[in-house]
């Protein structure tokens, strides 16, 4: 990350790679989610030295404004108050001072997520992203931390579990690493520099620890939060995940990229979400998705935990693709702006098609399921107008912008470059397929692209994926690019899957209300409101989004418009659905509604339902399709 300066450095030698950054953090406040932190150098700027906080942090491609979440701010040199002045919304300037300065701030930590920051007297949560200060210009100085328990006997069992090195074992690695204590206690934590100390979030507290190892490297899984997960299933599940990752990366030495991996889960009633770091991943989910033991219905995974271990493989493979193997304008990160590239396709969607098929090749879902998921993507992505719209490649560059803000017409306008990006990746992998009888695929492209940019650091420039996609294959791949990526075309998956004995067909939705059995109406003749419906807190019905084209939009509805009557008679969120289906397509109805306090009146005529569900089934095939499916799926 360049510093951020806007004069010139003070003249003479600046040592910076041998000074320390010296962090200290204690949770001060649980109660009122307050950490202390404190930055120290020895020698700053003697023009005055400049801290910045990061805006944004790495995995999640939005601007949040880090530094509206520090309270209070002081400054010191040698037990002298030293000015310190705010320059903008994440910047501070203080004044010159002679020998070592300090930094002491509050930060408010009450944001239960993978992203920021959360404090309270069950645990402690942080990304460095949210809590260090990083003085202007020794972003490559190494970096010591100092995680101090929080004061009081109730927190005389609280532990810490990170994949930063504690400071006694900074240098070990290889088979030394292994007895390394694998749950940390309170004290110093080191980082060559500033970039690998924020990749390592740290969670503190009490939780539940199980490990295992994957080709040889320990795995740590943390739990927080009350839970009754099966930690032997859990563990034994993941191991075949990474096992399965680790050698698709290196089929022939197994060797993985770090030196240790933790999986720091927060168990919540309801949550969902992972964010990647190199050595660990921080992830959220609802305690009812972790494996309950002595519950699993014939070893088969229930779909809330298929789910879990979607997203840990999901963040897992991160740990390739794009922590390592990254976009040319991450190499390096500026965390005061935003970065942008039109490769997020390729970083977010080729990992979401690789999570799941990583669940097949491990043998945790069958060949059925993995169809089943698959379709089910289909499904919702050829529901979206807003696929014809956008393409995935301006879907990666407007994430800042759009993805990560979206309102009630965005799926009307944009596309996600994880759904969509992950089915180009599946029609990429088919297509190398065919082109090359099976001999190679997508995993030989991400081989390539681990080799000669993840190994070497150098980031991947645009229109490099093309290249290497389309030397594997042995055929020229511009128009596939062209059309799927950079275009808004949808790929002919239906021909694509027809390779591997596949089939993909349609059938109707149906009305999930029990409004009778649409089975036996053909497709044309099920009307629909062409809105998604929501219950608001008196269960009336209301319209959480408006499609392009549908009835509601035609009759002039809009998103946040509550419907209170069809036809003369009441509805609600539970019977809408079940009304609009009792009439035929082309029928108008009189509809009331409400937008905020005003009453609207509209004529609604009723189009034909467009919803449909994308299906997928297995064909009696040859023996030799037969081999090809289990040579991509892995069964």
């Amino acid at each position: 990350m360049p510093p951020v300066r806007s004069r010139p450095p003070a003249p003479g030698p600046q040592p910076n790679a041998f000074r320390v950054i010296r962090y200290s953090v204690q949770p001060k406040n649980p109660a009122a989610h307050l950490f202390e932190v404190s930055v120290s150098i020895d020698t700053p700027d003697p023009a005055g030295q400049r801290f910045m906080l990061p805006v944004w942090i790495p995995g999640s491609y939005m601007v949040r404004e880090f530094a509206r979440h520090i309270v209070t701010l002081s400054a010191k040199s040698k037990s002298r108050r030293v000015a310190c002045e705010k320059i903008d919304k994440h910047r501070w300037q203080c004044a010159p001072c002679k020998g070592p300065l300090t930094l002491t701030y509050e930060v408010y930590a009450w944001d239960l997520s993978v992203r920021a920051a959360h404090l309270d007297e069950s645990h402690g949560f942080f990304n460095g992203t949210s809590l260090f200060l990083l003085p202007e210009g020794m972003q490559e100085a190494p970096c010591e931390l100092h995680l101090q328990r929080p004061a009081g006997a109730g927190y005389a069992n609280w532990r810490v579990a990170t994949a930063m090195k504690p400071a006694e074992r900074r240098g070990v690695s290889g088979k030394n690493a292994s007895k390394r204590p694998p749950i940390k206690d309170f004290g110093v934590f080191v980082a060559d520099n500033y970039d690998e100390l924020i990749d390592h979030p740290v969670e503190m507290g009490t939780f539940t620890h199980a490990s295992f190892e994957a080709c040889g490297v320990p795995h740590h899984v943390v739990i927080t939060g009350r839970h009754r997960a099966d930690m032997s299933r859990l563990t034994a599940d993941l191991r075949r995940v990474c096992e399965a990752q680790i050698r698709l990366f290196e089929p022939e030495s197994g060797k993985a990229p770090m030196r240790e991996y933790w999986f720091l889960i927060m168990a919540v009633g309801d949550g969902f979400g992972g964010l990647e770091h190199r050595a660990s991943t921080a992830l959220i989910v609802s305690r009812d998705d972790l494996p309950l033991a002595g519950l699993a219905e014939g070893g088969r995974a229930s779909a809330g935990y298929r789910k879990f271990l979607s997203l840990a493989s999901h963040e897992y493979f991160h740990t390739w693709n794009v922590k390592r193997i990254k976009p040319a304008a991450f190499v390096p990160y500026d965390l005061t702006r935003e970065n942008y590239t039109r490769q997020l396709w390729f970083f977010e969607g080729i990992t979401d098609y690789y999570d799941d098929l990583m669940l097949s090749r491990a043998g945790l879902i069958s060949a059925l399921e993995y169809l089943e998921i698959e379709a089910d993507s289909i499904g919702r992505l050829m529901a979206q107008a807003g696929r014809t719209k956008q393409s995935v490649a301006e879907s990666s560059f407007d994430a800042w912008i759009k993805y990560y803000r979206q309102d009630e017409n965005a799926v009307n306008s944009i596309v996600s470059y994880y759904q969509k990006g992950g089915l180009v990746g599946l029609a990429l992998d088919l297509t190398i397929r065919r082109a090359t009888r099976n001999t190679k695929s997508l995993d030989d492209v991400m081989r390539t692209l681990w080799r000669d940019y993840g190994l070497t650091g150098h980031g991947v420039p645009e229109g490099e994926i093309e290249k290497v996609a389309s030397h594997i294959a042995g055929t020229d791949l511009t128009r596939f690019f062209a059309d799927y990526v950079y275009g808004t075309q949808d790929p002919d998956l239906a021909n694509l899957f027809a390779d591997m004995g596949i089939t993909l067909s349609w059938r109707h939705a149906g009305n999930g209300n029990g409004a009778g059995d649409d089975s036996k109406r053909s497709e044309s003749s099920v009307p629909g409101l062409g809105a998604k419906i929501v219950g608001d807190t008196n269960g009336d019905a209301r319209l959480a989004q408006v499609f392009a084209g549908g009835s509601a939009m035609q009759a002039g509805l809009s998103a946040g418009d509550t419907i209170v009557a069809i036809d003369g008679l009441r509805v609600n969120v539970s019977n809408l659905e079940k009304r609009i289906r009792s009439y035929a397509v082309g029928s108008v109805v009189p509809i009331i509604a409400f937008r905020r306090d005003e009453l609207l009146q509209r004529n609604l005529k009723l189009q034909a339902q467009t919803a449909r569900t994308c299906v997928l089934t297995l064909s009696v095939v040859s023996a030799t399709v037969t081999a090809n499916r289990l040579k991509w799926l892995g069964q």
